[in-house]
């Protein structure tokens, strides 16, 4: 037998296991909107909501995603091999594979994501701040990489459109 994957299966099983980790699409918009209102008086939570939705749309992000809360999931019920599942389970300061899958996706959408990326890595704002806690019975060692990873790329994405609705309104001076 051939080897098929229904790709709506796949993007509605990202949404399903980020929901089932207590990660909602209207706080990564809140991280998107975080990093891009200083640049757009006019931005909504909306548009980031959307923008959000579209990288949540692109196979690698689901790819990444679904990667990533597996390795959680088996790191919380202990099944990976010693030192792995220390390293993971302790979110070990020299592990950096997480923040590798999570720049998987950030790659998609560019340096503006790639920068944001950084800061909320380093500010741990909202859900990342709440992912990254590691005093309870959840490990997300990846998730929480893999969210910020997913809000700098919508605000890369945002930036990308703004700077094109410039240009078509002819808002931006000669070159």
């Amino acid at each position: 037998m051939t080897y098929s994957l229904n790709s709506q299966q796949v993007a509605e099983a990202s949404k399903q296991w980020l929901q089932e980790r207590g990660v909602r699409i209207e706080d990564i918009a809140e991280l998107t909107f975080f990093l891009q209102q200083n640049y757009y008086d006019t931005l909504t939570i909306e548009e980031c909501q959307t923008s959000v939705e579209q990288v949540l749309s692109k196979r690698e992000v689901q790819n990444a995603i679904l990667t990533g809360i597996q390795l959680d999931i088996l790191t919380e019920e202990g099944k990976l091999r010693s030192p792995l599942q220390e390293m993971i389970e302790n979110d070990e300061g020299l592990y950096g594979c997480d923040e590798i899958l999570a720049l998987s996706i950030v790659n998609v959408y560019g340096s503006i994501g790639l920068t944001n990326f950084g800061y909320i890595d380093k500010l741990k704002p909202g859900i990342v701040q709440t992912l990254n806690d590691k005093s309870g019975p959840h490990k997300h060692t990846f998730l929480d990489d893999i969210v910020g990873a997913i809000a700098a790329s919508a605000s890369s994405r945002i930036a990308h459109r703004k700077q094109e609705e410039k240009e078509k309104k002819g808002l931006l001076p000669p070159s």
